[in-house]
C-alpha cells in the first residue's frame, strides 16, 4: 500500500483546510517546494498535490510550483484542482505530472473524462469521489451534487476510468478516522485501485485501510502536525 503525502497549495503557500473549508486554513509553509523536498527526503516517491486556488477558480493557478518540484526531484506527482479542459490536462501532463485528478469535471462533463482516458490512457487519470453528507461535492467542495459516490463511480467505469480516490470531506483535516465503511463499499463495488483520504491520523488507521484493500492512502494533517511519522509509515506499509 502506497503512502502519499499531500501538498495543498493556496496563495502560493502550503496549507491544510479543515473539512474543505477555505475559511479554516492552517499555513504550514510559505514554500510548497520546501515541503515537497522534506517529504521526499523521508522516502516519498509520490506526492499528492492539490491546487486549491485552481479548484475554486476552475483553472490551474499553481502549475509553476509543481514544475519547480519536478525539476529538482525524482518524484511522481498526481495533481488535482482546476483541470477542467483538454488544454489544462495537457499542460499538466507535459509538465511531467504522472496522474491528473479530476473532480468537478467528472460530475459535469462525462465526454471530457472519456476523451482524457482515450488521449492519455487510463493510468494517467484519477477521479476523486469527494463526498459530503453522502453526496458528491464539486467546485472546490463548495457545492453538493445529487449523485452518490457509488453512482458516479459506476457511470465513469463505463467510460474507461480505472482508478478512483475517495475523500470523506467531513473527516478531511480532522484527525478523527477514515470512513472505513464507505471506502470498503467503493473497493468492493469497483474492484479497482482506490486511493483513500480523509481522517487518517495514526498507524492503526493505515492498518485498517490496508486490510480493506486500499491501494494508496493520502496523508496530510497527520504528518504536518507530527501525529504520524511519514518515514515510519512508508517503511511499514510501502512495498520496495
Amino acid at each position: 500500500m502506497n503512502i502519499i503525502p499531500a501538498i495543498d497549495i493556496k496563495d502560493s503557500k502550503c496549507v491544510r483546510l479543515f473539512q474543505g473549508d477555505y475559511s479554516r486554513e492552517t499555513i504550514y509553509s510559505d514554500s510548497p517546494k520546501e515541503m515537497a523536498d522534506e517529504w521526499i527526503s523521508q522516502g516519498a516517491d509520490w506526492l499528492h498535490v492539490v491546487d486549491l486556488d485552481g479548484a475554486k477558480s476552475g483553472n490551474p493557478d499553481n502549475l509553476e510550483i509543481v514544475k519547480s518540484i519536478l525539476v529538482e526531484n525524482d518524484v511522481s506527482i498526481q495533481l488535482g484542482g482546476g483541470i477542467r479542459n483538454i488544454r489544462s490536462a495537457e499542460d499538466a501532463i507535459n509538465s511531467g505530472v504522472k496522474r491528473i485528478i479530476l473532480g468537478t469535471s467528472a460530475v459535469e462533463d462525462h465526454s471530457f473524462i472519456q476523451n482524457l482516458c482515450n488521449q492519455f490512457g487510463s493510468e494517467a487519470i484519477v477521479v476523486s469521489l469527494d463526498a459530503k453528507n453522502g453526496l458528491i461535492a464539486k467546485n472546490g467542495w463548495t457545492q453538493e451534487s445529487s449523485i452518490s459516490a457509488i453512482g458516479l463511480a459506476e457511470e465513469l467505469m463505463e467510460l474507461g476510468v480505472k482508478r478512483f480516490m475517495y475523500t470523506d470531506i467531513e473527516r478531511d483535516g480532522t484527525l478523527t478516522s477514515p470512513n472505513y465503511s464507505e471506502i470498503q463499499r467503493i473497493v468492493d463495488f469497483t474492484n479497482l485501485p482506490i486511493l483513500a483520504a480523509g481522517g487518517v491520523s495514526n498507524l492503526k488507521h493505515l492498518e485498517q485501510l490496508e486490510r480493506i484493500g486500499a491501494e494508496s492512502v493520502i496523508v496530510g494533517t497527520a504528518i504536518y502536525e507530527g501525529k504520524l511519522n511519514l518515514s515510519d509509515a512508508i517503511c511499514r506499509f510501502q512495498k520496495t
